[in-house]
C-alpha cells in the first residue's frame, strides 16, 4: 500500500493509488480513511494505558506532566507506524483479502 523507503520520512503518508500487483484501488471513495482515525485513536488509548500502568508500577506516583511527556514521545515516535497500520486495518474491514496477488486476476484501473 505504501511506497518502500518512506516510513520514517516526511512522505510517510504517501500511498500507491492502487495495488501494483492486482490493481485494487486503495481509496474506494473520497474521505474513505476518515474511519481510520478511530482505529488510530484506539491504538493511542492503548499506548496511554500501557504506559500509565508501567509508570505507576515503576514509580508509584505518576504526575500529569510525566504522562504527557512519555505519551507524547512514544506516540510521536510511533506516528508513522500507527498511521499506516490504522489505514491497513480500516481498508481490511471493507475489502476482502483474496489471497496472494499472483493468484488474483488484475482488476481494471478506473
Amino acid at each position: 500500500m505504501f511506497p518502500p523507503g518512506t516510513l520514517y520520512t516526511t512522505r510517510f503518508a504517501d500511498m500507491h493509488k492502487s495495488c501494483p500487483k492486482c490493481g485494487q484501488t486503495f481509496e474506494p471513495e473520497l474521505g474513505f480513511y476518515y474511519g481510520a482515525m478511530y482505529v488510530s485513536f484506539a491504538f493511542n488509548v492503548a499506548i496511554f494505558l500501557v504506559f500509565l500502568f508501567i509508570l505507576y508500577h515503576l514509580l508509584g506516583e505518576v504526575t500529569m506532566a510525566m504522562m504527557i511527556g512519555v505519551v507524547a514521545v512514544v506516540v510521536l515516535g510511533f506516528l508513522p507506524i500507527i498511521f499506516r497500520l490504522s489505514r491497513v486495518i480500516w481498508i481490511n474491514f471493507f475489502i476482502r483479502y483474496e489471497g496472494p496477488a499472483s493468484r488474483i486476476p488484475r482488476k481494471a484501473e478506473a
